[in-house]
Protein backbone atom coordinates (compact mmCIF):
# COMPACT_ATOMS: atom_id res chain seq x y z
CA UNK A 1 0.00 0.00 0.00
CA UNK A 2 2.96 2.33 0.43
CA UNK A 3 3.42 2.44 -3.34
CA UNK A 4 -0.25 3.37 -3.71
CA UNK A 5 0.18 6.17 -1.18
CA UNK A 6 3.24 7.47 -3.03
CA UNK A 7 1.31 7.42 -6.29
CA UNK A 8 -1.88 9.07 -5.08
CA UNK A 9 -0.89 11.47 -2.28
CA UNK A 10 0.77 14.88 -2.66
CA UNK A 11 3.87 15.02 -0.52
CA UNK A 12 6.54 17.67 -0.27
CA UNK A 13 10.07 16.37 -0.89
CA UNK A 14 13.18 17.57 0.93
CA UNK A 15 15.75 18.71 -1.64
CA UNK A 16 18.70 17.47 0.41
CA UNK A 17 17.38 13.90 0.22
CA UNK A 18 17.14 14.10 -3.57
CA UNK A 19 20.52 15.62 -4.51
CA UNK A 20 23.56 13.44 -5.08
CA UNK A 21 27.07 14.66 -4.32
CA UNK A 22 27.34 16.45 -7.65
CA UNK A 23 23.98 18.13 -7.05
CA UNK A 24 24.99 19.25 -3.58
CA UNK A 25 28.20 20.73 -4.97
CA UNK A 26 26.27 22.51 -7.74
CA UNK A 27 23.82 23.94 -5.21
CA UNK A 28 26.62 25.34 -3.08
CA UNK A 29 28.51 26.74 -6.06
CA UNK A 30 25.40 28.53 -7.33
CA UNK A 31 24.73 30.01 -3.91
CA UNK A 32 28.26 31.39 -3.66
CA UNK A 33 27.59 33.31 -6.88
CA UNK A 34 24.28 34.53 -5.50
CA UNK A 35 25.83 35.70 -2.24
CA UNK A 36 28.40 37.71 -4.17
CA UNK A 37 25.64 39.32 -6.24
CA UNK A 38 23.53 40.14 -3.18
CA UNK A 39 26.46 41.79 -1.43
CA UNK A 40 26.95 44.12 -4.41
CA UNK A 41 23.27 44.73 -5.26
CA UNK A 42 21.89 46.50 -2.19
CA UNK A 43 19.74 48.91 -4.21
CA UNK A 44 17.91 48.65 -7.52
CA UNK A 45 20.53 50.86 -9.22
CA UNK A 46 23.37 48.70 -7.93
CA UNK A 47 21.48 45.54 -8.93
CA UNK A 48 21.06 46.79 -12.51
CA UNK A 49 24.72 47.79 -12.75
CA UNK A 50 25.94 44.41 -11.52
CA UNK A 51 23.45 42.49 -13.68
CA UNK A 52 24.56 44.42 -16.78
CA UNK A 53 28.20 43.76 -15.99
CA UNK A 54 27.53 40.04 -15.73
CA UNK A 55 25.30 40.07 -18.82
CA UNK A 56 28.05 41.56 -20.94
CA UNK A 57 30.46 38.92 -19.66
CA UNK A 58 27.96 36.33 -20.94
CA UNK A 59 27.73 37.87 -24.42
CA UNK A 60 24.70 40.16 -24.06
CA UNK A 61 24.77 43.47 -25.92
CA UNK A 62 22.80 46.67 -25.39
CA UNK A 63 19.55 46.97 -27.35
CA UNK A 64 18.86 50.65 -26.81
CA UNK A 65 17.27 51.13 -30.25
CA UNK A 66 15.63 48.66 -32.66
CA UNK A 67 18.00 46.74 -34.91
CA UNK A 68 17.87 43.46 -36.85
CA UNK A 69 18.00 40.39 -34.63
CA UNK A 70 18.50 36.71 -35.34
CA UNK A 71 17.91 33.52 -33.37
CA UNK A 72 20.40 33.18 -30.53
CA UNK A 73 21.08 36.92 -30.17
CA UNK A 74 21.46 38.03 -26.54
CA UNK A 75 20.28 41.56 -25.79
CA UNK A 76 19.50 43.79 -22.82
CA UNK A 77 17.94 47.18 -22.17
CA UNK A 78 18.54 49.12 -18.96
CA UNK A 79 15.64 51.47 -18.19
CA UNK A 80 16.72 54.65 -16.41
CA UNK A 81 19.25 52.71 -14.40
CA UNK A 82 16.62 51.03 -12.21
CA UNK A 83 14.95 48.40 -14.39
CA UNK A 84 16.53 45.79 -16.64
CA UNK A 85 15.11 43.75 -19.53
CA UNK A 86 17.06 40.92 -21.17
CA UNK A 87 16.21 38.51 -23.97
CA UNK A 88 17.66 35.60 -25.91
CA UNK A 89 15.99 35.53 -29.31
CA UNK A 90 14.31 32.22 -30.08
CA UNK A 91 14.13 30.15 -33.23
CA UNK A 92 10.35 30.55 -33.42
CA UNK A 93 8.60 33.76 -34.41
CA UNK A 94 7.48 36.14 -31.68
CA UNK A 95 3.97 35.28 -32.85
CA UNK A 96 4.43 31.99 -30.95
CA UNK A 97 4.94 33.99 -27.77
CA UNK A 98 7.83 34.34 -25.36
CA UNK A 99 8.84 32.58 -22.14
CA UNK A 100 9.12 35.30 -19.51
CA UNK A 101 10.45 35.39 -15.95
CA UNK A 102 9.71 38.58 -14.00
CA UNK A 103 11.21 39.56 -10.65
CA UNK A 104 11.74 42.84 -8.82
CA UNK A 105 14.96 44.34 -7.50
CA UNK A 106 13.69 47.00 -5.09
CA UNK A 107 13.54 46.16 -1.38
CA UNK A 108 12.18 47.87 1.76
CA UNK A 109 14.50 50.57 3.02
CA UNK A 110 14.77 54.14 4.36
CA UNK A 111 14.83 56.94 1.75
CA UNK A 112 16.21 60.37 2.57
CA UNK A 113 13.65 63.17 2.46
CA UNK A 114 14.30 65.97 -0.02
CA UNK A 115 15.23 68.40 2.76
CA UNK A 116 16.85 65.84 5.04
CA UNK A 117 19.72 67.52 6.89
CA UNK A 118 19.16 69.18 10.26
CA UNK A 119 20.79 69.71 13.65
CA UNK A 120 19.09 69.09 16.99
CA UNK A 121 20.86 69.66 20.30
CA UNK A 122 24.30 69.44 18.73
CA UNK A 123 23.68 66.23 16.78
CA UNK A 124 23.27 66.21 13.00
CA UNK A 125 20.63 64.01 11.39
CA UNK A 126 19.04 62.95 8.11
CA UNK A 127 15.24 62.83 8.01
CA UNK A 128 13.92 59.71 6.27
CA UNK A 129 10.74 58.36 4.72
CA UNK A 130 10.50 54.58 4.79
CA UNK A 131 9.93 52.74 1.51
CA UNK A 132 7.81 49.60 1.32
CA UNK A 133 6.33 47.47 4.06
CA UNK A 134 8.83 47.68 6.90
CA UNK A 135 8.34 46.91 10.58
CA UNK A 136 9.76 50.16 11.90
CA UNK A 137 11.08 48.78 15.17
CA UNK A 138 13.50 46.54 13.23
CA UNK A 139 15.31 49.53 11.71
CA UNK A 140 16.61 51.16 14.88
CA UNK A 141 20.05 50.42 16.37
CA UNK A 142 21.36 48.60 13.29
CA UNK A 143 24.31 49.66 11.10
CA UNK A 144 23.23 51.50 7.94
CA UNK A 145 24.96 52.52 4.73
CA UNK A 146 23.94 55.06 2.09
CA UNK A 147 23.71 54.53 -1.65
CA UNK A 148 22.24 56.67 -4.39
CA UNK A 149 22.72 59.54 -6.78
CA UNK A 150 22.60 63.33 -6.67
CA UNK A 151 21.57 65.11 -9.86
CA UNK A 152 23.26 68.52 -10.03
CA UNK A 153 21.86 71.61 -11.74
CA UNK A 154 24.54 71.42 -14.43
CA UNK A 155 23.24 68.03 -15.57
CA UNK A 156 25.95 65.94 -13.96
CA UNK A 157 25.12 63.05 -11.63
CA UNK A 158 27.15 62.19 -8.55
CA UNK A 159 27.08 58.67 -7.08
CA UNK A 160 26.93 58.45 -3.28
CA UNK A 161 28.32 55.44 -1.42
CA UNK A 162 28.94 55.66 2.32
CA UNK A 163 29.33 52.67 4.63
CA UNK A 164 29.87 49.77 2.24
CA UNK A 165 33.65 49.99 2.47
CA UNK A 166 34.87 48.53 5.82
CA UNK A 167 37.00 51.66 6.19
CA UNK A 168 33.89 53.87 6.04
CA UNK A 169 31.84 54.89 9.06
CA UNK A 170 28.37 53.39 9.37
CA UNK A 171 25.20 55.34 10.15
CA UNK A 172 22.61 54.68 12.83
CA UNK A 173 19.06 55.32 14.10
CA UNK A 174 18.82 55.49 17.91
CA UNK A 175 16.20 53.99 20.21
CA UNK A 176 15.20 54.47 23.81
CA UNK A 177 17.07 52.64 26.53
CA UNK A 178 14.84 50.15 28.41
CA UNK A 179 15.31 52.13 31.64
CA UNK A 180 13.34 55.05 30.12
CA UNK A 181 11.03 53.16 27.74
CA UNK A 182 8.15 52.26 30.05
CA UNK A 183 5.56 54.23 28.04
CA UNK A 184 7.03 53.16 24.70
CA UNK A 185 6.90 49.51 25.74
CA UNK A 186 3.18 49.77 26.37
CA UNK A 187 2.49 50.81 22.78
CA UNK A 188 1.69 48.42 19.90
CA UNK A 189 4.68 47.50 17.72
CA UNK A 190 3.34 49.54 14.82
CA UNK A 191 3.27 52.71 16.94
CA UNK A 192 6.21 52.29 19.29
CA UNK A 193 8.61 53.68 16.66
CA UNK A 194 6.88 56.43 14.63
CA UNK A 195 8.12 56.94 11.09
CA UNK A 196 9.19 60.50 11.86
CA UNK A 197 11.62 59.20 14.49
CA UNK A 198 13.60 57.11 12.01
CA UNK A 199 16.24 59.83 11.89
CA UNK A 200 19.80 58.87 10.94
CA UNK A 201 22.61 60.17 13.15
CA UNK A 202 25.36 61.78 11.06
CA UNK A 203 27.74 63.42 13.48
CA UNK A 204 28.36 65.31 16.70
CA UNK A 205 31.39 67.55 16.08
CA UNK A 206 31.00 71.28 15.30
CA UNK A 207 33.03 73.36 12.91
CA UNK A 208 35.73 75.13 14.88
CA UNK A 209 36.16 78.90 14.87
CA UNK A 210 32.53 79.49 13.88
CA UNK A 211 30.04 81.30 16.09
CA UNK A 212 26.93 80.75 13.95
CA UNK A 213 24.09 78.29 14.45
CA UNK A 214 24.06 74.62 13.36
CA UNK A 215 27.81 74.14 13.56
CA UNK A 216 27.50 70.33 13.59
CA UNK A 217 25.24 70.42 10.53
CA UNK A 218 27.75 72.70 8.82
CA UNK A 219 30.56 70.28 9.57
CA UNK A 220 28.60 67.35 8.09
CA UNK A 221 27.72 69.40 5.01
CA UNK A 222 31.38 70.34 4.61
CA UNK A 223 32.37 66.65 4.70
CA UNK A 224 29.80 65.84 2.02
CA UNK A 225 30.84 68.83 -0.08
CA UNK A 226 34.53 67.90 0.14
CA UNK A 227 33.78 64.30 -0.95
CA UNK A 228 30.99 64.80 -3.48
CA UNK A 229 30.96 68.50 -4.35
CA UNK A 230 27.31 68.87 -3.31
CA UNK A 231 25.44 71.57 -1.39
CA UNK A 232 22.34 71.26 0.77
CA UNK A 233 20.10 72.40 -2.10
CA UNK A 234 21.30 69.45 -4.18
CA UNK A 235 19.36 67.06 -1.93
CA UNK A 236 16.23 68.37 -3.65
CA UNK A 237 17.29 66.38 -6.73
CA UNK A 238 18.84 63.43 -4.93
CA UNK A 239 17.79 59.81 -4.61
CA UNK A 240 19.63 58.35 -1.63
CA UNK A 241 18.70 55.16 0.19
CA UNK A 242 19.74 53.93 3.62
CA UNK A 243 20.09 50.15 3.69
CA UNK A 244 21.45 47.70 6.28
CA UNK A 245 25.22 47.46 6.41
CA UNK A 246 25.17 43.77 7.29
CA UNK A 247 27.38 41.45 5.20
CA UNK A 248 25.80 38.51 3.40
CA UNK A 249 26.68 35.41 5.43
CA UNK A 250 26.11 31.69 5.54
CA UNK A 251 23.81 30.89 8.46
CA UNK A 252 23.34 27.81 10.64
CA UNK A 253 26.02 25.49 11.94
CA UNK A 254 25.50 23.34 8.85
CA UNK A 255 25.84 26.40 6.56
CA UNK A 256 22.56 25.46 4.87
CA UNK A 257 21.05 28.95 5.04
CA UNK A 258 21.93 32.42 3.74
CA UNK A 259 21.39 35.57 5.79
CA UNK A 260 21.26 38.88 3.96
CA UNK A 261 19.41 42.07 3.21
CA UNK A 262 17.17 42.11 0.13
CA UNK A 263 16.47 38.42 -0.50
CA UNK A 264 13.01 39.79 -1.36
CA UNK A 265 13.29 39.75 -4.28
CA UNK A 266 16.89 39.68 -5.44
CA UNK A 267 17.08 35.98 -4.65
CA UNK A 268 14.61 35.37 -7.50
CA UNK A 269 16.12 38.10 -9.66
CA UNK A 270 19.51 36.38 -9.58
CA UNK A 271 17.92 32.99 -10.33
CA UNK A 272 16.38 34.57 -13.43
CA UNK A 273 19.65 36.19 -14.41
CA UNK A 274 21.78 33.09 -14.04
CA UNK A 275 19.17 31.11 -15.96
CA UNK A 276 19.07 33.49 -18.91
CA UNK A 277 22.85 33.94 -18.94
CA UNK A 278 23.09 30.20 -19.57
CA UNK A 279 20.25 30.02 -22.12
CA UNK A 280 21.43 29.25 -25.64
CA UNK A 281 19.34 28.98 -28.82
CA UNK A 282 15.88 28.58 -27.21
CA UNK A 283 12.80 27.54 -29.20
CA UNK A 284 10.84 30.58 -27.99
CA UNK A 285 12.37 33.93 -27.13
CA UNK A 286 13.42 33.94 -23.47
CA UNK A 287 12.83 37.19 -21.59
CA UNK A 288 14.06 38.24 -18.15
CA UNK A 289 12.50 41.23 -16.35
CA UNK A 290 14.04 42.94 -13.33
CA UNK A 291 11.49 45.56 -12.30
CA UNK A 292 11.57 48.42 -9.81
CA UNK A 293 8.88 49.79 -7.47
CA UNK A 294 7.14 46.46 -6.69
CA UNK A 295 7.27 47.18 -2.97
CA UNK A 296 5.11 50.29 -3.47
CA UNK A 297 2.70 48.99 -6.11
CA UNK A 298 4.83 48.55 -9.27
CA UNK A 299 4.11 52.15 -10.25
CA UNK A 300 6.26 54.70 -12.08
CA UNK A 301 8.38 54.60 -15.22
CA UNK A 302 10.53 51.72 -13.92
CA UNK A 303 7.72 49.69 -12.37
CA UNK A 304 5.92 46.75 -13.95
CA UNK A 305 2.88 48.89 -14.78
CA UNK A 306 4.95 51.15 -17.02
CA UNK A 307 5.19 50.85 -20.80
CA UNK A 308 8.92 50.07 -20.68
CA UNK A 309 8.24 46.36 -21.07
CA UNK A 310 5.85 46.94 -24.00
CA UNK A 311 8.46 49.13 -25.69
CA UNK A 312 11.16 46.47 -25.38
CA UNK A 313 8.96 43.61 -26.54
CA UNK A 314 7.35 45.76 -29.22
CA UNK A 315 10.71 46.58 -30.77
CA UNK A 316 11.54 42.87 -31.03
CA UNK A 317 8.09 42.06 -32.45
CA UNK A 318 8.22 44.92 -34.97
CA UNK A 319 11.47 43.55 -36.31
CA UNK A 320 9.65 40.32 -37.15
CA UNK A 321 6.42 41.93 -38.37
CA UNK A 322 4.47 40.53 -35.42
CA UNK A 323 1.78 42.36 -33.47
CA UNK A 324 2.71 42.76 -29.83
CA UNK A 325 -0.79 41.74 -28.71
CA UNK A 326 -0.45 38.42 -30.56
CA UNK A 327 2.91 37.78 -28.89
CA UNK A 328 1.49 38.48 -25.43
CA UNK A 329 -1.52 36.23 -26.01
CA UNK A 330 0.78 33.27 -26.66
CA UNK A 331 3.37 34.04 -23.99
CA UNK A 332 3.94 32.40 -20.62
CA UNK A 333 5.28 34.16 -17.53
CA UNK A 334 6.57 33.12 -14.15
CA UNK A 335 6.32 35.95 -11.65
CA UNK A 336 9.43 35.04 -9.69
CA UNK A 337 8.82 36.39 -6.21
CA UNK A 338 9.45 35.12 -2.73
CA UNK A 339 6.87 33.72 -0.35
CA UNK A 340 6.87 33.10 3.38
CA UNK A 341 8.56 29.98 4.70
CA UNK A 342 6.78 28.17 7.51
CA UNK A 343 8.30 29.36 10.79
CA UNK A 344 7.90 26.85 13.67
CA UNK A 345 8.31 29.73 16.11
CA UNK A 346 5.20 31.43 14.69
CA UNK A 347 3.02 28.52 13.48
CA UNK A 348 -0.26 30.26 14.24
CA UNK A 349 -0.15 32.50 11.13
CA UNK A 350 0.34 29.67 8.63
CA UNK A 351 -1.84 26.88 7.33
CA UNK A 352 0.77 24.14 7.20
CA UNK A 353 -0.93 22.00 4.55
CA UNK A 354 -0.57 24.84 2.04
CA UNK A 355 2.48 26.72 3.31
CA UNK A 356 5.95 26.41 1.80
CA UNK A 357 8.88 25.23 3.91
CA UNK A 358 12.64 25.73 3.81
CA UNK A 359 14.56 23.16 1.77
CA UNK A 360 11.59 21.80 -0.14
CA UNK A 361 12.34 23.60 -3.39
CA UNK A 362 10.87 26.43 -5.44
CA UNK A 363 7.41 27.37 -4.18
CA UNK A 364 4.52 27.68 -6.66
CA UNK A 365 1.71 30.04 -5.59
CA UNK A 366 -1.56 29.83 -7.50
CA UNK A 367 -2.67 33.12 -5.98
CA UNK A 368 -1.48 35.87 -3.65
CA UNK A 369 -3.56 38.87 -2.58
CA UNK A 370 -5.37 39.52 0.67
CA UNK A 371 -8.42 37.92 2.25
CA UNK A 372 -10.61 36.95 -0.69
CA UNK A 373 -7.64 36.93 -3.11
CA UNK A 374 -7.95 40.71 -3.60
CA UNK A 375 -5.25 42.00 -5.96
CA UNK A 376 -4.25 38.49 -7.04
CA UNK A 377 -3.50 37.05 -10.46
CA UNK A 378 -4.99 33.66 -9.45
CA UNK A 379 -3.49 31.36 -12.08
CA UNK A 380 -5.80 28.99 -13.95
CA UNK A 381 -5.75 25.21 -13.59
CA UNK A 382 -4.18 24.95 -17.04
CA UNK A 383 -1.35 27.31 -16.08
CA UNK A 384 -0.75 25.38 -12.84
CA UNK A 385 -0.63 22.17 -14.84
CA UNK A 386 1.88 23.67 -17.25
CA UNK A 387 4.28 24.87 -14.56
CA UNK A 388 4.13 21.50 -12.80
CA UNK A 389 4.94 19.77 -16.06
CA UNK A 390 7.88 22.07 -16.86
CA UNK A 391 9.40 21.58 -13.42
CA UNK A 392 8.84 17.84 -13.29
CA UNK A 393 10.36 17.28 -16.73
CA UNK A 394 13.48 19.23 -15.77
CA UNK A 395 14.30 17.76 -12.37
CA UNK A 396 13.09 20.81 -10.44
CA UNK A 397 11.98 20.05 -6.89
CA UNK A 398 8.92 22.17 -6.18
CA UNK A 399 6.30 22.68 -3.50
CA UNK A 400 3.06 24.60 -3.13
CA UNK A 401 2.83 27.95 -1.33
CA UNK A 402 0.12 30.12 0.18
CA UNK A 403 1.00 33.36 1.95
CA UNK A 404 -0.30 32.47 5.41
CA UNK A 405 -3.78 31.78 6.72
CA UNK A 406 -6.68 33.33 4.85
CA UNK A 407 -7.41 36.12 7.33
CA UNK A 408 -3.86 36.78 8.58
CA UNK A 409 -2.87 39.30 5.89
CA UNK A 410 -1.29 38.71 2.51
CA UNK A 411 0.59 40.51 -0.22
CA UNK A 412 1.03 40.93 -3.95
CA UNK A 413 3.55 40.50 -6.75
CA UNK A 414 3.91 41.67 -10.36
CA UNK A 415 1.82 38.68 -11.56
CA UNK A 416 -1.44 40.62 -11.84
CA UNK A 417 0.19 43.24 -14.11
CA UNK A 418 1.48 40.54 -16.43
CA UNK A 419 -1.96 38.94 -16.43
CA UNK A 420 -3.49 42.29 -17.35
CA UNK A 421 -1.39 42.15 -20.51
CA UNK A 422 -3.11 38.90 -21.53
CA UNK A 423 -0.05 36.85 -20.56
CA UNK A 424 -0.63 33.56 -18.76
CA UNK A 425 1.18 34.01 -15.44
CA UNK A 426 1.89 32.09 -12.24
CA UNK A 427 3.93 32.96 -9.15
CA UNK A 428 6.91 30.85 -8.11
CA UNK A 429 9.91 31.68 -5.95
CA UNK A 430 12.02 31.15 -2.86
CA UNK A 431 10.53 30.73 0.64
CA UNK A 432 11.91 33.33 3.10
CA UNK A 433 12.06 33.64 6.87
CA UNK A 434 11.70 37.15 8.34
CA UNK A 435 10.63 38.65 5.02
CA UNK A 436 11.05 42.46 4.81
CA UNK A 437 13.32 42.49 7.85
CA UNK A 438 16.75 44.14 7.52
CA UNK A 439 18.26 40.63 7.63
CA UNK A 440 16.31 37.80 5.97
CA UNK A 441 16.95 34.04 5.77
CA UNK A 442 16.67 31.66 2.80
CA UNK A 443 17.77 28.04 2.28
CA UNK A 444 20.53 27.34 -0.23
CA UNK A 445 18.71 24.40 -1.79
CA UNK A 446 15.61 26.51 -2.47
CA UNK A 447 17.78 29.13 -4.17
CA UNK A 448 19.35 26.46 -6.37
CA UNK A 449 16.00 24.91 -7.32
CA UNK A 450 14.60 28.33 -8.19
CA UNK A 451 17.51 28.89 -10.56
CA UNK A 452 16.86 25.50 -12.17
CA UNK A 453 13.17 26.42 -12.39
CA UNK A 454 13.81 29.71 -14.21
CA UNK A 455 16.24 28.06 -16.62
CA UNK A 456 13.63 25.38 -17.37
CA UNK A 457 10.97 28.02 -18.11
CA UNK A 458 13.25 29.81 -20.58
CA UNK A 459 13.86 26.55 -22.43
CA UNK A 460 10.23 25.34 -22.49
CA UNK A 461 8.22 25.00 -25.70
Amino acid sequence: MSELRDELFYKQKHVHDLLDEAGLAASDAYCQKYMDFLQKAKTERLAVAEAVRLAEEHGFTAYDAPRPLKAGDKIYRAVRGKMLLLAVVGRSSMAAGANICAAHIDSPRLDLKQVPLYEQNELAYFKTHYYGGIRKYQWVTIPLELHGVVALKDGKTVAVNIGADPADPILYVSDLLPHLAAKQSEQPLAKAIPGEKLNIILGSLPVKDDKGADRVKLNVMKILHDKYGITEEDFLSAEIEAVPAFPVREAGLDRSLIAGYGHDDRVCAFAELQGIYETEDPEKTAVCILADKEEIGSVGVTGMISQAFECFMGDICDGQGVKLAHCFANSFCVSADVTNAFDPTWPEVSELRNNSKLNYGVAIAKFTGRGGKSGSNDASAEVMGKIRRIFSENGVTWQYAELGKVDEGGGGTVACYMGNRNIETVDAGVPVLSMHAPYEIVAKHDCYMTYKAMKAVYASK
